[in-house]
């Protein structure tokens, strides 16, 4: 049986290490280094025929290790080429200083990750290049009418990572294209479940600081094409940029997606029963989770996405207050308090008065918080749930 047509699972399973009818240790081994030695000049003087390639010239570049990573992203995201950095802010910053230039224009959605938002406002902005950011909900002719002579990214996230609109991704991309615009998506929520390049996408962002590291003690980012004219534009800024990962960092995510498969069945299953089961709740106005019928863009998830990750949004009823919300959480015992998501711990983030939007999207009645479910057992959660609505009186 070719790979291709294994199941999901099986693969995590078998890519980025040895194979099994090898004399060796089971796992890839971490390769960490700076100097790269060469048997001659002559081999050394090759190097820049190598640039875009998976070929040791010095420790930036990357090592076996960090290839081996890159080649399963690359399957996973259904890509073929796929750079490795350091952060997932990183893999939004390296493709975006890849493609724009001063006098440049950008669409960004109003739902953007905060810290990609601050890219294009203090960064970018001081390069003289400008962006517009849109209703994440927009459709084919509207996102062609926000086009102009000089825009040249089209950025996409979908869901939001805190308000969970979704975007209807070949519409955008369709419009993009027609006016000779890349598109870049942020794609962590929906690793695996979306096929960015099905839908019409040139660079898919991750943050595999979430679901592919699995364990909350990791930061990395990756950045997958599928094109060699995308790849080299993007490698190159990698490269100019430094934009390396720690190789221990990178032999955890290997280690991580192996059981990648199980836990992102396992976090979908429960993650959906606490989303419904928090719908029956008195104190709660509304649930913000795309696999849900209740979702505003319901069919657009049924229509693009296999699966759900466990981050959605809870929103309080009208009466009550952000401190309310405070309340809620630290009446928690399970539920922790931070910013990330996708390890193995359930988090809960109140969200109202932290989320900066221009293009008027975003809002909701009462104060909501950011749930993310771990693989704790759901009756617990439940339990400890009922903790912080009875904080609310």
């Amino acid at each position: 049986m070719s790979s291709n047509q294994q199941k999901f699972d099986t693969r995590l399973s078998h890519m980025a290490r040895p194979g099994i009818r090898t004399h060796g240790f089971v796992n890839t081994g971490v390769h960490r280094g700076s100097t790269v030695l060469y048997p001659d000049c002559a081999t050394r003087a090759e190097g820049p025929k190598h640039r875009y390639e998976q070929w040791m010239s010095y420790g930036t570049g990357g090592g076996p290790t960090h290839f081996e990573l890159e080649n399963a992203i690359a399957e996973i995201e259904g890509g073929t080429h796929c750079t490795i950095v350091g952060t997932g802010l990183a893999a939004i910053s390296v493709p975006l200083l890849a493609y724009l230039k001063a006098g440049d224009h950008m669409l960004m959605p109003d739902s953007v990750y905060g810290p990609g938002r601050n890219i294009a406002t203090k960064m970018l902005a001081g390069f003289d290049i400008e962006t517009t950011f849109y209703d994440p909900t927009i459709d084919e002719a509207g996102i062609a009418a926000l086009i102009r002579d000089n825009t040249r990214v089209v950025y996409t996230e979908s869901p939001g990572s805190h308000t969970f609109e979704l975007q209807d991704i070949p519409a955008i991309a369709r419009a993009a294209h027609a006016r000779g615009a890349v598109v870049m998506m942020d794609n962590t929520w929906g690793i695996h479940h979306f096929q960015p390049f099905q839908h019409g996408v040139d660079v898919s962002i991750q943050a595999l600081t979430k679901y592919v590291g699995g364990h909350s003690d990791i930061l990395l980012g990756s950045c997958t094409v599928n094109s060699k004219a995308h790849w080299e534009k993007v490698r190159e800024s990698a490269l100019l940029l430094g934009a390396y990962a720690s190789p221990d960092d990178v032999w955890l995510a290997i280690r991580g997606l192996r059981t990648m498969g199980v836990r992102l069945k396992h976090q979908e299953a429960s993650g959906l029963e606490i989303a419904r089961w928090l719908e029956q709740q008195p104190q709660v106005l509304q649930v913000v989770h795309p696999a849900l019928p209740s979702h505003p863009q319901h069919e657009l998830f049924k229509r693009d996405f296999t699966g759900a990750c466990s981050l959605f949004g809870v929103v309080f009823q009208p009466h009550y207050t952000l401190e309310d919300a405070y309340r809620f959480v630290e009446a928690t015992t399970l539920f922790g308090i931070g910013a990330s998501w996708g390890g193995y711990e359930s988090l809960a983030l109140p969200t109202t008065g932290f989320l900066t939007r221009t293009a008027g999207t975003g809002h909701f009645d009462g104060p909501m918080i950011r749930m993310h479910i771990g693989l704790e057992d759901v009756g617990d959660l439940k339990t400890d749930l009922l903790r912080g609505f009875a904080a609310l009186g």
